[in-house]
């Protein structure tokens, strides 16, 4: 193990040390401090605040509310420094993430031991088996986590479990853990509308859960190849696509982007947002210098049949917060060799769109998604 896979810390008069688990790479707390039920939750705060881990060993579910009365401090301090006014829809984006990240890195603190069963070890505490065997696979032996990314693993097995409902597909998608969810169906929406150049052969680029690629396949497409590089997104899709019975009509392949060949139809639903990431999942949402969004679009010409079409799924939250332009969007188009033929347009539904408390709500509240049909020059 590296260095940095190692935390370390002292009890009961005997140094320790054990694995260090963080599905976000964050580096293991260097100062880590005892707590149980006897600790106050203002006094937890102010050791989070101080970059101090705490190390828990009291009754779990006490943990919990620790570090929800932890986030209820969070958010009080971020309402305070509200008072910093943002001077552009850039500006409060930035300062949005900065209030994300200290937050992620403050409720990142409390700790939790877990044993090399799966098993943890205090008063109260669930069993975690069955997702940390979903989220982790076999275990490498016991191994100290965050109590927020256990509690995240508890819920990506119960999103698993349950399945996610899709209007558009008239059946349910299982999301797994560090694959993002469909929860927003206005795109979906798009592709079950828009009009078919092909129902032979369509690619499907970065599938996650394979959700764009069963509704082609349920659209009447006789063949479908969903790409992905991310190993939990193909186990996921070919989960999913199992379960809908569409195994035998879409092929799911480890690939950057494309698969060999052409397509007469290409989808895509890259990340929409070009800023970087602060954990594994906002992979879904953030493409950092427009990384997949660039390599879609210059890759198409190379890829597509003859007056076949590409379908560039997209929001354009980015240009309501100043992070990419609608000249530079058609910029990269035109750069790539394509051209328009139309464009589909709907306004997103999500909570979210309608919420004045956020930060972001201006952005937001003017949000559109669109499917650009794009064919080469």
């Amino acid at each position: 193990m590296s260095e940095q896979s190692i935390i370390s810390w002292s009890e009961a008069g005997a140094e320790r040390a054990a694995r260090w688990q963080s599905e976000n790479k964050s580096a293991a707390p260097k100062r880590v401090v005892i707590a149980d039920d006897k600790m106050t939750a203002d006094s937890a705060f102010r050791l989070a605040s101080e970059g101090n881990a705490l190390l828990w060993r009291g009754d779990y579910q006490n943990a919990r509310q620790l570090l929800q009365a932890i986030a209820r401090r969070t958010e009080r301090r971020s309402d305070a420094k509200k008072n910093k006014t943002a001077t552009s829809p850039l500006d409060a984006f930035n300062l949005h993430r900065q209030a994300q990240s200290q937050r992620a890195r403050t409720l990142g603190m409390l700790l939790i031991e877990v044993g090399a069963d799966y098993t943890i070890n205090l008063r109260r505490a669930p069993d975690i088996k069955l997702a940390c065997n979903e989220a982790y696979g076999a275990s490498n032996g016991p191994f100290v986590v965050s109590l927020r990314e256990i509690l995240g693993l508890i819920g990506a097995h119960e999103w698993r479990k349950n399945g996610v409902d899709i209007p558009a597909l008239n059946a349910r998608i299982h999301p797994h853990y560090g694959v993002f969810s469909p929860v927003r169906g206005e795109y979906l929406n798009l592709i079950a509308e828009a009009p078919l150049p092909t129902t032979k052969l369509a690619f499907d680029i970065g599938t996650g859960t394979g959700v764009i690629a069963a509704l082609l396949a349920q659209r009447g497409v006789e063949k479908v190849i969903a790409t992905d590089q991310d190993a939990r997104a193909l186990a996921c899709a070919r989960e999913n696509l199992l379960r809908l019975d569409l195994r035998d009509r879409v092929d799911v392949i480890e690939a950057d982007l494309f698969p060999a060949g052409k397509a007469a139809l290409i989808v895509c639903n890259p990340p929409w947002i070009p800023a970087r990431p602060n954990s594994s999942i906002e992979y879904a949402i953030y493409d950092p210098d427009s990384r997949m969004l660039r390599g879609f679009l210059n890759g198409l010409p190379e890829h597509l049949e003859p007056k076949g079409e590409g379908w560039l799924i997209l929001s354009d939250l980015a240009e309501h917060l100043g992070l990419r332009t609608r000249e530079a969007l058609q910029q990269m188009i035109d750069d790539a060799g394509l051209k328009l033929i139309k464009r589909m347009d709907i306004k997103p539904t999500h909570p979210r769109a309608a919420d004045e408390s956020d930060p972001l709500h201006k952005a937001r509240s003017a949000e559109v998604t669109s499917l650009w049909r794009l064919a080469v020059r």
